[in-house]
């Protein structure tokens, strides 16, 4: 007779850090995530066109990558806009790690972070394209609003704003 294996699944481990944008993980993560926005927007891009960096945390920001199982699968950063105000930023979970939630984890920590960091209002920007990205900062309780900064005579701009609660 042979014994059945078990078919308990160990749960994954996730661990959130403080990173450094300009690290490894953190430069492998927004690659893929700018290979997926040259999909998704081809126009915006040329063939000789260079691969974004990251650039390093200023003062009163935060760049967090979230590892499942030791292996970096999304990330987040906060950028003072003024001092009431951080921009969310680098917003990205790996194809493979999608539909678990860590969006919504790093989006949390960040909502966290703003509150500790003595912010009042988080900000955002997404592309009119990205409709999950969209119905998930909508459900976290942004609401939209007309673009900002760099982004206002951007057409392919849309952006949100929430009130921390400190």
């Amino acid at each position: 007779m042979v014994k059945p294996t078990s078919s308990v699944l160990k749960p994954a481990s996730l661990a959130i850090v403080k990173a450094d944008p300009q690290g490894a993980d953190a430069l492998a993560l927004l690659r893929e995530a700018a290979i997926e926005a040259r999909e998704l927007y081809p126009e915006l891009f040329t063939a000789d066109m260079p691969w974004p960096e990251n650039q390093p945390t200023p003062e009163r920001g935060v760049y967090l990558v979230a590892y499942l199982d030791g292996v970096p699968v999304a990330c987040g950063a906060l950028r003072p806009i003024d001092g009431d105000s951080v921009e969310v930023r680098r917003m990205f979970v790996t194809a493979k790690a999608r539909r678990k939630g860590l969006a919504r984890t790093i989006l949390s920590e960040l909502e966290v972070r703003t509150a500790d960091l003595g912010f009042k209002i988080m900000r955002l920007e997404t592309g009119n394209r990205q409709l999950s990205a969209m119905a998930l900062y909508e459900s976290f309780g942004f609401k939209r609003i007309a673009p900002f900064g760099q982004y206002e005579n951007d057409p392919l701009s849309v952006c949100f704003e929430k009130v921390v609660n400190a």
